[in-house]
């Protein structure tokens, strides 16, 4: 059909790795339809979120940075750690992608960083420090730093490092394969049949 709320509403869910601007659009056909939305789309803004939040109202939304069962059990396990280490350990995440990615820090990146925020206790912007050049002085204590490498065909690799005085601690997730994502959206458009209207994300799907 060329009606896409036709095609949304006979959908039993809808699976969007797309681009912010054509996400946006289809939260809200998702919301008409009363459809399940399942969003692994990145480089979302304020604006965007702010639009899938309001078609969240409507339609059964998930949205994560990475959908793979390794990556959000990486999360929890940042959001652990953060939480039993003082800010005397400072919080470093490093990501590689391939050369055709458009956006940094990728969205993984930023979802590890959302969970030692949490972790911590406090807000993810008002720690962020990325793309360091030059002179950029002693590094703020508390800060969460982002640094990204692109090139070749990487799928996807991500650090995230706890260094303090004579120690580090690396937790490391590697993505060889990229069914792993089509894996987790299918489970996550599964899990998303018959739940009630509002947003959710891979936590919630895989219970941790």
């Amino acid at each position: 059909t060329d009606d896409a709320l036709e095609a949304f509403s006979r959908a039993q869910a809808v699976v969007d790795f797309t681009a912010p601007a054509a996400t946006v659009e289809f939260a809200a056909l998702a919301a008409q339809a009363r459809a399940v939305h399942v969003i692994g789309t990145t480089g979302l803004e304020a604006d965007h979120l702010a639009r899938i939040d309001a078609a969240a109202r409507h339609a059964t939304i998930i949205r994560a940075g990475n959908m793979s069962l390794g990556v959000n059990l990486l999360a929890r396990l940042t959001q652990k750690v953060a939480a039993a280490l003082d800010a005397d350990w400072d919080i470093e995440i490093v990501e590689a992608h391939h050369r055709m990615k458009v956006d940094a820090p990728s969205g993984t990146a930023l979802m590890l960083g959302q969970a030692a925020a949490v972790g911590r206790g406090i807000e993810l912007d008002d720690a962020r420090v990325s793309g360091r050049d030059g002179i950029t002085g002693a590094r703020p204590k508390g800060a969460i730093g982002f640094s990204a490498i692109r090139g070749g065909d990487i799928v996807g690799e991500h650090d995230v490092i706890f260094a303090t005085e004579g120690e580090r601690i690396v937790l490391r997730h590697l993505a060889t394969d990229r069914t792993i994502f089509a894996r987790g959206a299918l489970r996550a458009a599964l899990w998303g049949q018959g739940r009630k209207p509002g947003q959710y994300d891979m936590m919630d799907v895989l219970g941790i």
